[in-house]
């Protein structure tokens, strides 16, 4: 259906550009999503931007955020390109590393020793890609205090529905840290749509403004047909997410 989706739009002739934000249905959906699944409300008309895949919501995130010099703390193992979108906005990667024993969460105390005055922001993956680490309440609301001295977290959140035996808890949700936090997500994963290269930020409105400024002249829009697709997916995609879990499920426990 979603790939249906995305062939009737070209055959309606949706092959224009959008919104720089992204098309309203799609917006409007995410903010749907998210306040379904954690409780956090964003106003689709301001708080929400459509982006070409997780990948360019960081890059505009880190262009938008960082001045050069200035520090991104980064729980590792991580992502093969964090540090390398920090560095391309002229910051600085600071790499605090999480370790087998403590089953790879990120240590609240580890982090804020890593933080200096040239501090911008703390980089969170959870779930985490190459661990496989979901991080715990417990820690994220510690982290959140830290934020809550400190300011920014960026929260990638990709993964979100691909968890097994733990609770995924978005950080945006905790007490406090929606307007601390730029949220990170996308369709890649659940909805297995790598190719389509469609994904959002979510924020506070002064933020993903910042975001928009760079979105609008480097890419115009997040692509049409993407777009109409993943708002399909919205729509009708759980059953098939959970027909994915349930294999992946399988593999694993094989």
């Amino acid at each position: 259906p979603i790939i249906d989706a995305g062939i009737k739009a070209l055959q309606r002739g949706e092959t224009h550009y959008t919104s720089n934000l992204g098309l309203f249905e799609l917006r409007q959906a995410i903010a749907n999503n998210l306040d379904n699944l954690y409780g956090i409300s964003y106003d689709p008309h301001n708080e929400v931007v459509a982006t070409v895949g997780v990948s360019e919501a960081l890059y505009l995130a880190f262009t938008a955020l960082l001045n050069p010099g200035d520090e991104v703390v980064i729980p590792t193992p991580c992502f093969v390109s964090y540090q390398a979108e920090i560095e391309l906005a002229g910051g600085v990667p600071i790499e605090v590393y999480t370790n087998m024993e403590d089953d790879f969460e990120p240590n609240p105390a580890v982090i804020e020793k890593a933080i200096t005055s040239k501090t911008k922001a703390i980089l969170l993956s959870y779930p985490c890609n190459p661990t496989g680490a979901v991080a715990s309440r417990e820690n994220l609301k510690a982290i959140a205090a830290l934020a809550e001295k400190y300011d920014l977290v960026v929260s990638d959140e990709i993964y979100d529905p691909l968890v097994y035996n733990h609770e995924h808890v978005s950080f945006p949700s905790l007490p406090g840290m929606k307007e601390r936090t730029l949220l990170l997500g996308g369709f890649s994963k659940s909805y297995a749509m790598t190719g389509w290269r469609i994904g959002y930020a979510a924020g506070p409105a002064e933020m993903i403004q910042g975001l928009v400024r760079i979105h609008q002249y480097s890419v115009m829009s997040a692509p049409t047909v993407s777009q109409y697709a993943a708002l399909e997916a919205l729509k009708i995609g759980e059953p098939f997410v959970q027909e994915m879990l349930a294999e992946y499920d399988r593999r694993r426990k094989l």
